[in-house]
């Protein structure tokens, strides 16, 4: 089905999630949440040090200030993950209520998050704003290719979004991050919901457009902040510490999500094309699923080894 059509056919389906999302959302304020009775001015030029910062009294960890640093300029990103959403869903009708509504609840997380972070030093300031100059003048964002595309991209990146920003809390280990963390984790899990079910009616509209958009998403997923500096590094720290890895990516996210919700392996009425690409994707989740149970298993054995 042309994207054109999907959308139309869609329209009302995303008129209802976005009045569902609107009775469920809470209306928050960032200034509420951030310390700010912890902060102190800046000397202008003055060397950041890992001394200076003040998260109530908690010694940060390499992994937290790591997955503190992808979350905040993921965030900072938003104008082009805008210009992806205007672009695939138009500017007219729910569509362009939802996708202007939902930028202006993202823009709440990237303020609380950079207040919080300002307030506390818990990052370097100066190379945090570098990076954000060098993250969003280098333009790069998933920008998925049409709407149907977008649908599973969306679901897939808001669901792992939510985890990541749950798991930031507890590592960071204050309670007003936590708060904050849960906070963000909150909307993300709306935004999630939306795309989901919006998935889901499109599938029941078009399903062969559908299950290939899904392979084309699944085989080559990759989380929004890869456009920052630095990236691989901190993804990497971040993963060893659990927020978020490939377990977390196949158990959590693919396995629940395209396998059980979407119901991938039963679905009938595709075309030739469409069983192909269901193919690949099965393959693709089994795959992952033997490497994951093969860390778990040399997780294991080195825990053993240690006892």
């Amino acid at each position: 089905m042309p994207t054109v059509d999907l959308l139309h056919d869609l329209e009302p389906t995303a008129a209802a999630l976005f009045d569902r999302h609107l009775a469920a959302t809470k209306e928050w304020f960032p200034h509420e949440l951030v310390p700010y009775g912890r902060a102190r001015d800046f000397t202008p030029g003055a060397a950041w040090s890992p001394a200076d910062t003040d998260c109530g009294g908690v010694t940060l960890s390499e992994a937290a200030r790591s997955a503190l640093y992808l979350n905040v300029l993921t965030e900072d990103n938003l104008p082009y993950y805008f210009n992806d959403i205007d672009r695939m869903f138009g500017r007219a009708g729910a569509w362009a209520a939802w996708g202007r509504w939902w930028t202006a609840e993202e823009g709440r997380h990237a303020i609380v998050l950079r207040d919080y972070l300002t307030v506390t030093r818990a990052l370097d300031p100066r190379a945090l704003e570098r990076a954000r100059m060098q993250q969003v003048a280098g333009g790069e964002a998933p920008a998925p290719h049409d709407a149907a595309h977008g649908f599973v991209y969306l679901c897939l990146q808001e669901l792992a979004t939510r985890i990541s920003h749950r798991n930031t809390g507890p590592l960071v280990g204050d309670p007003i991050a936590r708060a904050i963390m849960n906070r963000i984790a909150f909307d993300e899990n709306l935004h999630f919901l939306f795309y989901r079910d919006l998935a889901t009616a499109a599938l029941a509209r078009d399903p062969s457009t559908m299950v290939i958009a899904m392979a084309d998403i699944v085989t080559s997923f990759a989380m929004p902040g890869t456009g920052i500096p630095e990236f691989a590094r901190h993804a990497a720290i971040v993963a060893k510490a659990g927020i978020y890895d490939l377990a977390i990516h196949h158990d959590q996210i693919l396995v629940p999500i395209v396998m059980r919700h979407w119901d991938l392996p039963n679905l009938t009425g595709l075309s030739a094309d469409a069983e192909r690409a269901r193919d690949r994707v099965l393959a693709h989740i089994a795959r992952l699923g033997r490497i994951v149970a093969r860390l778990a298993e040399r997780r294991g054995a080195t825990a053993a080894l240690a006892s």
